[in-house]
Formats: C-alpha cells, sequence, structure tokens
C-alpha cells in the first residue's frame, strides 16, 4: 500500500469555495470508496493538504486527475511512500477543519496562517500525525 500527500492553492472564488469543497468532498468519497481509497483532506487559508491511502496505480490516476482540476493551482506533490496499513482506514476521505488541533501544531511551527508549502518532510510527518487523531469536521 502506497500513501500520497500533496498540497495546492485553492483557485476558488469566495462566492464558490463551499461548494467547491462540498463537490470535491462528495467526489472523492464516490471515487475512493470505489477504489479502496482512503484518505484526509485539510483546508485551510486558500490551500488544500490531502493525504491519500492505496494501490500506486490508483493513486497516480488520482494525481493525474488532480492535475486537470480547476479547483486546485500550485499543486505540490510530497511524494509516495509505502506504508504497512492505512491511517484513515474509516474514511472514504476525512474532512479535518482549520480549527482542530492540527491548527496548533501548525502555529507551534510559526504559521499563523496555512502555509503548507513551507512544512519540510519532518513537519508534514508531524502534521499528518494530527490529522490522524483529529476529529471529522462532518459540516463540509
Amino acid at each position: 500500500m502506497k500513501q500520497l500527500c500533496y498540497a495546492s492553492c485553492s483557485a476558488s472564488s469566495p462566492v464558490t469555495l463551499l461548494e467547491d469543497l462540498r463537490n470535491i468532498l462528495s467526489e472523492a468519497r464516490d471515487f475512493n470508496h470505489r477504489h479502496a481509497v482512503t484518505g484526509v483532506l485539510y483546508y485551510a487559508d486558500g490551500h488544500f493538504f490531502q493525504c491519500l491511502e492505496g494501490s500506486e496505480p490508483v493513486l497516480e490516476l488520482l494525481v493525474e486527475k488532480l492535475s486537470k482540476d480547476s479547483r486546485h493551482r500550485e499543486i505540490m506533490i510530497y511524494g509516495f511512500k509505502s506504508i504497512d496499513q492505512a491511517h484513515f482506514a474509516d474514511w472514504s476521505m476525512k474532512y479535518v477543519s482549520r480549527s482542530s488541533h492540527a491548527l496548533q501544531y501548525l502555529n507551534q511551527q510559526g504559521q499563523e496562517k496555512f502555509r503548507p508549502f513551507a512544512l519540510n518532510a519532518d513537519q508534514v510527518e508531524a502534521f499528518l500525525v494530527h490529522l490522524y487523531d483529529a476529529q471529522p469536521d462532518e459540516a463540509a
């Protein structure tokens, strides 16, 4: 099993952001359920951070789809890594809101606003631990 994390900037306008976020989650949950992919989505301050877990061919397909998705720009792929088990096994796509404990970790790293492109590899791993344990936000 592989894990893929990426960050991107939202290309949505303030008017369409909430609808776009709901659509992204709905589409991801549907696709992921059909393809045995699990994951988490974190959105804050105009940036997405997503971690996906599944087979490498399916994750590569998702990267290709992501590159064509007009709701994302400036996509940064953190890379594929092998994992022994899914960390988000209960979630086709868990959504964690900005107000979660993950935000406290980011604040400790000196981020007043969420800037995922500034995270180094160790900080991405630590941020993921907070996302594993975070309560999901059902509002989106």
